[in-house]
């Protein structure tokens, strides 16, 4: 046995390193020390086995209380990539997404999710194969998916979507990685803008609520720097939240009185539609609320109230550093001015001291830079689960 492999750093201390870098907790061998309580010998060769295998890179240095500058650790090889998507109801924005949460040759395609995975995921598949081979396909490190409905983190299947026929229980992980020969990674849209969003947002902000509110709501929730999914994977479905203001009016989960049914696109759309028969999409009533119409800004308004009111109950909780509003609905300052005003009435003061309220810092490519974050750490995970079962070296014999 070689003299670097018997001080090979043991396969739980070598994943766990990994993670808190991916988690961005840590950024250098001092902090990574620190955290773990090991010796600063053993994180190095940790860290070296990692660098070794391209899963964590040195980019440059930070400053030092004392003694020479750090290396800063980051995931991955700076030339590596994954291609992603974020899909939507009639398009689709894709992209190469690098370590670190970099976007690059990012375009909006046509997508038709009514037309079912057999038809819609083989075209959008070709490409993302184009913008693979146009960055070099094999520094290609995974794909990514971000769906417009539930996914069982489990098996990568499409489970009960609202708005997506055809889809239901769809194998659209499997998929992914049989086209493509890679580990791939769907997941729901909420959760890939809560993930690409702390991807690019400082590392001390590493509790967060992030809410996607479109034609419909949902929320990614993230926690010490994680992606918390609940027991059964639906952790942050607020808006199915039961609210006095919507009575009893029914909602698609069966129940009544839901959040969806007073504060989400469809319903604005909807009840706007019955006084305003102009208006066809939400793109209609955000064009109407930007341009001050009464009917459009007080509906929009109300919306805010109604989904910070929810919010509210959630950020006394759980107690997040910041709560980041992303979707269509979210350009608008009329509702965003609402959910910070029902925070701040709602919450108790020391909940929000220090609360960040802001719009998604990525805007329209929030999701997109999580599905491939998620697609990149997916591989990361795979590789080092390939060095943790590798069999070990021969023991060394003595010399006699």
């Amino acid at each position: 046995m070689s003299e670097k492999s018997a001080r090979a750093a043991s396969p739980p201390l070598v994943a766990r390193v990994l993670e808190l870098v991916a988690a961005r907790r840590a950024s250098s061998r001092t902090e990574l020390a620190a955290l773990l309580g090991a010796a600063p010998s053993t994180i190095s060769t940790a860290v070296g086995q990692l660098v070794e295998r391209g899963l964590i890179a040195e980019h440059g240095t930070q400053s030092s209380t004392g003694g020479r500058p750090r290396k800063v650790l980051r995931l991955g090889s700076t030339d590596e990539f994954a291609v992603a998507a974020d899909v939507g109801g009639r398009h689709a924005r894709v992209g190469v997404v690098l370590p670190g949460g970099t976007l690059a040759d990012a375009t909006t395609v046509p997508f038709a999710v009514g037309e079912g995975p057999e038809v819609a995921l083989p075209l959008l598949a070709d490409t993302l194969e184009s913008l693979a081979e146009a960055r070099g396909r094999g520094r290609l490190r995974g794909v990514g998916l971000s769906l417009p409905g539930p996914v069982d983190p489990a098996t990568g299947t499409v489970t009960l979507p609202s708005r997506m026929p055809g889809w239901n229980e769809f194998p659209v992980t499997a998929w992914l990685e049989e086209r493509f020969g890679l580990p791939a990674v769907s997941e729901n849209d909420a959760n890939s803008m809560a993930l690409g969003e702390h991807a690019v947002r400082p590392p001390e902000q590493r509790q967060s609520i992030t809410v996607k509110i479109g034609s419909a709501i949902g929320t990614g929730i993230i926690v010490d720097g994680r992606l918390y999914r609940g027991a059964a994977g639906v952790a942050g479905e607020i808006t199915h939240v039961r609210i006095d203001a919507a009575g009893d009016k029914p909602c698609g989960c069966g129940n009544t009185g839901c959040l969806e049914t007073v504060a989400s696109g469809a319903t604005l759309v909807r009840e706007l539609r019955a006084v305003r028969p102009e208006i066809r999409s939400l793109e209609d009533v955000v064009r109407l609320a930007t341009e001050s119409d009464p009917e459009a800004t007080g509906a929009v308004r109300r919306a805010g109230k109604y989904l910070g009111m929810v919010l509210a109950a959630n950020v006394n909780f759980f107690n997040p550093d910041a709560v980041y509003l992303g979707g269509i609905l979210s350009t608008l300052d009329p509702l965003v001015a609402a959910v910070r005003s029902q925070l701040y009435e709602g919450c108790h003061p020391l909940a929000t001291n220090h609360l960040v309220i802001e719009r998604v810092s990525l805007g329209a490519n929030a999701g997109l830079v999580g599905a491939g974050q998620a697609a990149l750490q997916h591989a990361l995970e795979r590789t080092l689960a390939t060095m943790s079962t590798a069999p070990a070296a021969a023991p060394a014999r003595t010399a006699r």
